[in-house]
């Protein structure tokens, strides 16, 4: 009776010379699954599934992820306005973990001995998947081909053509990893510390010059109607925002950031919808939030977007975070207003029944209505008290009195 190995599967070079080394060379009856976080048409996981059995495999899956995805993580990175850096909304690294979890689930439904995937020595996924099998599947033996052989591309091309394989082995110019979160983009460019990719290389080409406003609508943080239109699950708001918004070239940037196995990067992004929707969010938050909750809202949510980046979704700590940031959503319900314009865009102003800028206590500057003058000469008082009293006996101490 052969072995089963379960084997994350994108159908690319990597994957393809695991279905074969795995089934023809180590003996293995390979199952391969595709997670699908927001990456692929239907007709592409078509040509996947299609192009894994004609590799050898023995069974394969595909798991539509994207509404789990959000709900297990997305949702609280937007409730955290979590950017990587002040600048990366998490688009790959949030993904490899919703994915490494589903991979988990279907080694134990098919009481696998063995777990394959198709990451290389050289970057953080081999640490988000490694981690979470080790967690979620202790004992099944974790086999990565390209990153133990050490394999370089044109070895892996060779290898598939002496087994009779027909594939496009062309390398793409640019690595594109798509998903409900953003795009990322690799290239030349990415790989030195100066140089920005060019036009042509963005997935999404600008085609809208002009300007629109569109509103969006959060009840209790999350996105619910694009324009008045109301959809049933936030990530179909996400997607519908991102039609609406990619075609402007908006979200666009490049990210530098330190790598879980401790050498710096650069990748670039695109992410519309995902970058609309934190400023989005961060200004209604703005608006209805008190100064400590945004405060510690801060605090807590680039703690967790690092932990959730360096592979740790599983830490309990994480929970605990996010029961956290749910609670801090109660209010967290109106429109924000947003201009959008070729390569940016603009957050115009909130709407909200619970907005805390309600004229009815005073307007900034202008007029108060809740206290006078004087409860001001004494609150000024007593609020520097303590450090007047610090400067004082620190003079009588020095010697200057």
């Amino acid at each position: 009776m052969s072995k089963k190995v379960v084997l994350g599967f994108s159908g690319g070079l990597d994957t393809s010379y695991c279905v074969k080394y795995l089934s023809e060379d180590k003996g293995y009856e390979v199952h391969s699954i595709i997670v699908n976080t927001g990456g692929f048409t239907e007709e592409e996981l078509k040509q996947i599934d299609a192009h894994a059995h004609k590799l050898g495999v023995k069974s394969h899956k595909t798991v539509n992820a994207v509404k789990s995805y959000y709900d297990s993580i997305i949702k609280f990175l937007i409730y955290g306005n979590v950017l990587k850096n002040n600048t990366y909304p998490l688009s790959v690294s949030a993904e490899r973990l919703s994915q490494a979890l589903h991979i988990a689930d279907h080694v134990q439904e098919l009481d696998a001995v063995a777990v394959a995937h198709g990451s290389t020595g050289a970057g953080n996924d081999q640490v988000r998947f490694d981690m979470v099998f080790n967690i979620m599947i202790p004992g099944v033996e974790i086999i990565t081909p390209i990153r133990d052989l050490k394999l370089s591309r044109e070895q892996e091309i060779e290898y598939l053509k002496n087994k009779g394989v027909l594939m496009n082995f062309e390398k793409a110019a640019y690595s594109i990893n798509k998903g409900l979160w953003g795009t990322s983009v690799g290239g030349r460019e990415t790989l030195s510390s100066k140089g920005m990719l060019p036009e042509s290389a963005w997935p999404t080409q600008v085609t809208k010059q002009d300007t629109e406003e569109v509103k969006l609508h959060f009840e209790k943080g999350e996105l619910k109607k694009v324009n008045d239109k109301f959809f049933a699950h936030p990530s179909e708001a996400i997607q519908y925002l991102q039609t609406i918004a990619g075609p402007y070239g908006i979200g666009r940037d490049i990210h530098v950031g330190d790598t879980i196995i401790g050498i710096k990067g650069r990748v670039g992004f695109e992410a519309a919808a995902p970058m609309v929707i934190l400023k989005a969010h961060h200004a209604l938050e703005k608006h209805v939030l008190t100064k400590w909750q945004l405060t510690w809202k801060d605090q807590l949510a680039q703690f967790y977007g690092n932990w959730l980046h360096e592979g740790q979704i599983l830490d309990p700590v994480m929970r605990d975070i996010e029961a956290f940031l749910e609670t801090t959503q109660r209010n967290v319900t109106g429109d924000v207003f947003v201009q959008l314009y070729p390569y940016r865009f603009q957050v115009i102003g909130i709407e909200s029944k619970y907005d805390l800028m309600s004229s009815k206590f005073g307007k900034y500057g202008e007029m108060n209505n809740g206290w006078s003058g004087e409860d001001v000469r004494g609150f000024s008082k007593i609020f520097g008290n303590q450090t007047m009293i610090y400067h004082q006996v620190k003079e009588e101490a020095d010697g200057k009195h």
